[in-house]
């Protein structure tokens, strides 16, 4: 997308350009444009496959999309994250000055890292600042089955297991962002783990004293890909070398829903990034997140 791109942003006067919202209509060009890289854009194919529109939704999340005429450039999911979509970075000051102007905070931008920190980069100059940048995660994906044995006693969680899971999936999201996803209230977490539980795309063991030893979720989902986040162990039971077995048993299960799995991880976190090598899962790309 970038070196088609690049040399007309260099000429162009910058009018030609329009930026607006999605709608119903725009909803097959949105896809054929995510469709050119499935993997880095499968948080809006799974939302696409759920709501079947590019439209805003109810509850006030959109797409904005830059236009050259009728041909979409790149576009911008804006809920409570930003999340580019196949967005050259130096069409990222566009989308910056459009999700500004609505006056929304967000909480975090996700995706393809140049693009998120150009992003970043535009929204910091008015006046978005961040709580952290993490510049660099290799996007990491396993097609085949895991190079290791899994352990089978991950299974896919039931709505029975839900006031076990909840208090773990909210240590995990305190230990990974730094505050607790309950602030403000319990409700909006509550239902998206229980959301994800109904869906078939909450994975834990629960051992026999109803503890949660470790946990992952498949947070996006897609006929070819499954986005694996909130993987958790129990504190207790870490440094025993047992995540790489928990890993294998979520490719396992993952790949009754779509031939491809994939996550993306801290390049910090050598421990996990170690863990996910002896997987089979492989760098296919790098990410960022830029939390706020």
């Amino acid at each position: 997308m970038l070196s088609r791109v690049a040399p007309w942003l260099a000429s162009r006067n910058e009018t030609g350009l329009q930026v607006r919202v999605l709608g119903s209509a725009d909803t097959r060009v949105l896809r054929a444009l995510a469709d050119e890289d499935v993997v880095a854009n499968v948080f809006i194919l799974a939302h696409l496959d759920s709501t079947g529109t590019a439209a805003p939704t109810s509850g006030g999340a959109r797409v904005f999309g830059v236009f050259d005429g009728g041909t979409l450039l790149g576009a911008c999911w804006a809920g409570a994250n930003l999340v580019p979509v196949q967005l050259a970075p130096g069409l990222a000051g566009y989308i910056a000055t459009a999700v500004h102007h609505t006056g929304r905070r967000y909480a975090s931008i996700f995706g393809p890292a140049e693009t998120v920190l150009a992003l970043y980069s535009h929204l910091e100059q008015l006046g978005h600042f961040a709580h952290e940048v993490r510049a660099r995660q290799p996007l990491l994906t396993i097609a085949g089955p895991p190079l290791i044995e899994p352990n089978r006693q991950l299974l896919v969680a039931g709505m029975a297991d839900f006031d076990r899971i909840l208090p773990a999936c909210a240590a995990m999201f305190e230990e990974e962002v730094g505050y607790s996803p309950f602030l403000g209230g319990q409700d909006y977490y509550s239902r998206r783990v229980a959301g994800l539980i109904r869906q078939g795309h909450s994975l834990v063991h629960i051992d026999a004293a109803g503890t949660v030893v470790f946990k992952a979720e498949l947070g996006a989902v897609t006929a070819d890909v499954t986005q694996v986040q909130g993987v958790w162990m129990n504190p207790d039971m870490r440094g025993q070398g047992l995540s790489a077995a928990y890993m294998a048993a979520v490719v396992v299960l993952a790949r009754k829903l779509a031939p491809v799995t994939s996550l993306y991880v801290n390049d910090y976190n050598a421990r996990a990034r170690a863990t996910y090598e002896r997987v089979g899962f492989e760098q296919v790309g790098t990410f960022a997140t830029v939390l706020f």
